[in-house]
This record gives C-alpha cells, sequence and structure tokens, in this order.
C-alpha cells in the first residue's frame, strides 16, 4: 500500500519537477545520446507557433468529426475503427498536448489511454478484441511509453510487463504477420524503454525472438536490388516507402544489442543507398507506394515524412552521427510543411519536388490513385490522415538530448526551452532563434547552482566557417559536420551564441539537373497558386491547386560560381513562416522558360536533360529572354519547381 501510495504522489507531482534522463541497462550497449522525459523539451517562438497551429488545425479537431478516431472507435470500447488509426493519431496527439500543456487536448487524449489501461484482459492482452494483429498494439506501446514520460503514471510499467509477457507467450502460436512482420522495430523499441526501467532479463530474450520473426532491415538494404520505378506487379511490402521509411531506424535500435558498430552506424548508409536510386530534392526518397526512382515528378506519402522523421530521431540518439541530424533538419524544415496547408487543416497523400498541379488526374504513380496529391482530409487513403499529428510533436521533443557523457546535445535547432537535471542539478536552458530562417542561435543557461557538465553542439556540414561563443569568448574549432563539445562549469547567466555561415548551394541531381540549398531549406520556384474548392468535410477542405503563373524556367548560373547567380533578400516571421506569400526569406535568380518542357499526365514532366542548349535562332529572335524569378522556401509553396535544368552558355559564347 505504501508503495502504491509513493507512486500515486509521484504521479501528481511528476509535471511539476525536472526529471533526469533514462540510459540503458546493461547488457545493452551505451547510446550516444539519449532522449529527455516528454515535456522536458518545450517548443518556443515560431516553433511553438507552428504547434499552436496543428493544435487549432486537423490534430485539434479530427476526433470531432472523422468516425474512425471518434467517440465510436473500438480503441474507446466502440464498434468503429479498431486497427491502426486510433493508435496512430495518439502518437501524435498526445505529444503534442502536453508539450503544449493544452487541457483541451489533454482532455480528447485521457479517454483513449484510460480505456486502453482499464481494459487490459486477464491473460495481458490489451486493445479491442476484434483486433488480431500485433500492429496496431505495437503503436498503442509508443503511447503509453510517451504517456507514463509526461504524467509518471504508475499503471503504465505493470501494464506493459503483463503485456509483453502475453505476447512472448503466444508469439509461437500466433507469429508477425503482414504489417507487423516489417514494422516490428517499432515494438522493439518499447522493450528496449521497458528493460531500462525494470531490468527483466526476459525481455532481452522475448526480443531477440521478435527480431528472428521480423523482416531483417539490415540485409535488405545490403543487397539493395530496387534500382528504379518498380513495375506495379513487383511491388513487396519492402518496396513501401512508409515500411523503409520506419525501417530506417531498425539497424540502430538493434545495435543496442548486438553491440554491433556495423549495425549501429547502418542508417546512415542506408540513407546512401537510398539517395542513390529513389533520392528526392525535399531529403526523402521517392515512394508512391512503392519505390519510383529519382524523377523530381515523383511522389513521397506523408506518412513516410513523419516515420522517416522519428526513424531518424531515433537513430541519432544511438549513434550521435552529426548528418543524421542535418537530414532530420531538411526534412522537418522542408517536406513536412511542403504537403500541408498553411492553417494545417488540409494535406497530401503524395508530394512532388517539382509539383505544378495538384488535381484529380491518373499521374504516373507507381500505384497510388489519381487524387493522391490533392490537398484535403484524406486523399487517396485515410492512414497519412491518422499518422500526419507525430511530426512536428516528435522533432519538439527531440531538439534536446542528453548525453552518455553527462551532458546535454543539441539535436536539432529551434527554438525551444529544456528543464532536466545534469549532475543533479536542475538547469534550465533557453534557445533563442529564427533558425532555420536566419543563421545565429543564442543558448542562455540557468542552472539552479553551478555545475560542470558537457554541452555538445552540431555544426552542419554546410556551416563552412561556424563560429561559437561562450560568454564572448570563442572556446573551440567549428568543424562542420561534427558537434563541438563544450565542458566547463556552468552558472546561472553564461549564453552561448553560434553562428552558422548559410552560403547558397547547388545540389546536382536527376539529368544533371540542380536544387538549391541555403542552410537547411530548400528552395523552390514561386508559382501563383489558384485553390479549387471540391468538398468541405467539417473543418476541412478537399482542394485542388492550379498554376497561375509559368513553371516551365531553367536557371541560369554563372559559369565557375553558382552561388553568386542568387540575391537573398530577408522579412520578418509571420506567425506561419511557411507560406507562399510572405515567406522569410527568399531567392532571386536569372531564368529563361523552356518551352519544350511540358506537362505530361499533368505533371512536370521530367526535367530536360542539362546544359540545356538554346538554338542560335532561340538566341537571335529573343521571343524567349532571361527573367528574374523568385524562389522561396520549399515548405512555403504547394506548387513548385525544385528541381531545376540548367541553362547552357548563350549560343554566341558556345565553342564550335
Amino acid at each position: 500500500m505504501l508503495r502504491t501510495a509513493l507512486l500515486l504522489v509521484s504521479f501528481l507531482l511528476a509535471p511539476l519537477f525536472a526529471v533526469e534522463p533514462v540510459k540503458n541497462r546493461a547488457p545493452l550497449a551505451a547510446s550516444a545520446f539519449y532522449p529527455l522525459p516528454l515535456t522536458s523539451v518545450r517548443p518556443a517562438g515560431w516553433l511553438r507557433d507552428q504547434l499552436r497551429i496543428q493544435a487549432e488545425g486537423i490534430t485539434g479537431q479530427l476526433g470531432d468529426f472523422w468516425p474512425d478516431v471518434g467517440p465510436n472507435s473500438a480503441w474507446l470500447g466502440g464498434t468503429g475503427e479498431g486497427w491502426e488509426r486510433g493508435p496512430y493519431y495518439l502518437d501524435g496527439l498526445l505529444p503534442l498536448a502536453y508539450l503544449l500543456d493544452d487541457a483541451r487536448l489533454i482532455a480528447k487524449v485521457k479517454p483513449w489511454v484510460e480505456w486502453t489501461l482499464t481494459h487490459q484482459r486477464p491473460d495481458g492482452g490489451m486493445g479491442p478484441a476484434s483486433n488480431k494483429d500485433w500492429w496496431p498494439n505495437m503503436i498503442m506501446l509508443k503511447v503509453l511509453t510517451q504517456y507514463q514520460e509526461a504524467t509518471g503514471d504508475p499503471r503504465v510499467v505493470p501494464f506493459m510487463e503483463k503485456y509483453l509477457a502475453y505476447h512472448a507467450a503466444n508469439m509461437k502460436a500466433m507469429p508477425l504477420k503482414q504489417w507487423a512482420i516489417y514494422r516490428w522495430q517499432d515494438q522493439l523499441l518499447s522493450t528496449l524503454w521497458l528493460y531500462n526501467r525494470n531490468g527483466d532479463a526476459r525481455l532481452l530474450e522475448f526480443i531477440r525472438a521478435l527480431k528472428a520473426q521480423g523482416f531483417d532491415w539490415g540485409r535488405h538494404f545490403e543487397e539493395f536490388p530496387y534500382y528504379g520505378k518498380m513495375p506495379r506487379e513487383q511491388t513487396t511490402l519492402s518496396t513501401h516507402g512508409v515500411n523503409n521509411a520506419m525501417g530506417l531506424k531498425t539497424s540502430a535500435l538493434w545495435s543496442l544489442v548486438s553491440r554491433d558498430p556495423i549495425d549501429r552506424a547502418a542508417t546512415t548508409r542506408q540513407l546512401e543507398v537510398l539517395d542513390r536510386f529513389h533520392g528526392l530534392a525535399n531529403g526523402m526518397f521517392s515512394a508512391d507506394e512503392h519505390f519510383a526512382g529519382r524523377s523530381p515528378s515523383q511522389g513521397i506519402e506523408l506518412c513516410a515524412v513523419v516515420e522517416e522523421m522519428f526513424s531518424l530521431e531515433l537513430a541519432l540518439g544511438v549513434s550521435g552521427d552529426a548528418s543524421l541530424a542535418d537530414r532530420l533538419e531538411k526534412i522537418a524544415y522542408n517536406a513536412l510543411p511542403g504537403t500541408q496547408t498553411a492553417d494545417q487543416l488540409s494535406h497530401q497523400y503524395d508530394q512532388q519536388p517539382n509539383q505544378v498541379i495538384c488535381s484529380l488526374s491518373r499521374r504516373d504513380w507507381g500505384t497510388n490513385g489519381p487524387e493522391s496529391n490533392l490537398f484535403g482530409l484524406e486523399p487517396n487513403f485515410g492512414c497519412c490522415t491518422a499518422n500526419l499529428h507525430q511530426g512536428w510533436p516528435k522533432f519538439t521533443a527531440s531538439l534536446w538530448m542528453a548525453s552518455d557523457d553527462g551532458g546535454l546535445a543539441a539535436g536539432a535547432y529551434a527554438p525551444s526551452e529544456v528543464r532536466t537535471k545534469v549532475g543533479g542539478v536542475e538547469v534550465s536552458l533557453h534557445e533563442q532563434t529564427e533558425y532555420p530562417f536566419r543563421n545565429t542561435i543564442l543558448v542562455a543557461l540557468e542552472p539552479a547552482a553551478p555545475v560542470k557538465f558537457p554541452l555538445h553542439l552540431r555544426i552542419p556540414a554546410w556551416a563552412v566557417g561556424a563560429r561559437i561563443l561562450v560568454n564572448g569568448q570563442a572556446p573551440a574549432e567549428a568543424r562542420p559536420g561534427a558537434y563541438v563539445r563544450l565542458e566547463r562549469e556552468w552558472r546561472r547567466g553564461d549564453r552561448v551564441e553560434i553562428t552558422l555561415p548559410m552560403q547558397v548551394r547547388t545540389v546536382p541531381g536527376f539529368q544533371n539537373s540542380i536544387s538549391v540549398e541555403r542552410g537547411p531549406l530548400v528552395y523552390s520556384l514561386r508559382i501563383e497558386e489558384n485553390w479549387r474548392k471540391l468538398k468541405q468535410t467539417g473543418p476541412v477542405t478537399d482542394w485542388e491547386v492550379y498554376p497561375g503563373s509559368p513553371w516551365n524556367y531553367g536557371l541560369r548560373l554563372e559559369a565557375g560560381a553558382p552561388a553568386s547567380s542568387f540575391e537573398v533578400e530577408e522579412a520578418p516571421l509571420a506567425r506561419q513562416p511557411f507560406q507562399n506569400a510572405a515567406p522569410p526569406v527568399l531567392l532571386k535568380a536569372r531564368a529563361r522558360r523552356l518551352p519544350q518542357w511540358m506537362l505530361v499526365d499533368d505533371s512536370a514532366a521530367p526535367p530536360p536533360p542539362s546544359p540545356v542548349a538554346l538554338t542560335a535562332r532561340e538566341e537571335m529572335t529573343g521571343k524567349l529572354q532571361d527573367e528574374t524569378v523568385t524562389l522561396v522556401p520549399y515548405g512555403a509553396a504547394r506548387l513548385r519547381i525544385t528541381s531545376f535544368p540548367v541553362l547552357g552558355p548563350p549560343a554566341a559564347t558556345r565553342k564550335p
């Protein structure tokens, strides 16, 4: 009784105090960085606005009008949908609610958690009795771990112990099937979470048995045979984009058990494989819905975007590889906002880097339908409607992590506030910045008492000439593509200023096209957007979007100095910085229309191979002249050209 009473007191007081992170128990390998308990990192500045827009948008309202996550859900004891959609929704709604400390959203979360915790069956089973699949339960376990961290609820650990014992006892009679085979790593994650809290060695035996039933993602990427767009008849669950995005975390998580350095570093190699055969300019790979090659007119599913972000957050924690954080920022600041409307009510199933019309059309998708790039409630399929919500909240929660050497590490950069314990001392940290739109970051430390610990600060690979100042003094070399380790006794009022120079870069792509980057942002041609309403469902509108200005431009680059071809203009940040009308930064460049570059099936044809040679006749007639065009951040553009052809030299200067 006394232990239960103490646990309940801890549960009630948990949100009031900073909590120490939980590290890996032996015999697990140590991670480079460890997640801080949910709510240790809170959004600030423009990022808090982004989460508030999400709360006001589809995430905060979906259960009010979409039956699949409404009050009749089987995950609430009803007779409605009882598979993955309720857990998917909660996996984003819950961290959003607690990161914002939003009473309205928390009230939406509680019935789901309470029903799950209070309806565990005597044999340890969980969830709707109609569900005979392990997969949706894997998602709900992730939900429960986040809930325990946010609230300290003492019921979660014994619930999970009983459920995992049930799974272990029944895994031979009911082995993993279908999606669960390819997504077993999500249960690996929750089982590791539990082992680090109770030390039960039987959980490690269960993990090994689980791996034996799951898909071998390590071998999949080592022997990768999918070199281009998959013919429909050859698609399998191993070529499915979301499965691969989820699979990127598997080797890193498994390395904690195997202690194999090859597993630990595998995610970086796996990204290189995806880039080589299916890489897109927005940081993702193509899969609409299966692997589709490198053409920028192929798409990628929103589910894959948020799942790859989560995989990178976890893999970064295990390996500490700074390149994974670079990739995480590229996806979060480009692909994530670029596939939702600015009010975060409507979203796409598939986004295209070269996306010039969003319409009900039969495009050259691998397997998806004609509504896949519409903005709406559930274009093509409702899985993304349920799953999109985890993107911004989990990114926020991973901005700062605990380091294995007893300090703190910056996972990614964004305005935020941290409250945790380091060396037994409460530490508050305030990150003040308009990054990724600006290049300076100020970190203010407020420990309750002087305390010595290392602070790990990432220098992105693109940040040549970066500088770090501690209280106005330069402490160490800031090498791009690595972490700077600052160890000292930190005192209240200490300030760390990070400057990350943002030079414009051109990145080669499909058919020698180029994409344009500055800092972590990718830039796209600004196209006038004409929105046409198709239908209304609750607060969500289904939209087509048509271009009101030309899109088929090739860029004119200065020979030998492409970065000098662009002029940077900055403007104040709006509450929603990812909007086409008023972005906080844009680029000006010289370009010329290419009449031969046309639509194919209502998508931009693949960009003509570069350099694009203009004929002497075109030069002499002067019908097409160079123009000044505007490039905006990818995340602000719902219509866009991102992979540009490059113009060849004028006819008069070309060698015969």
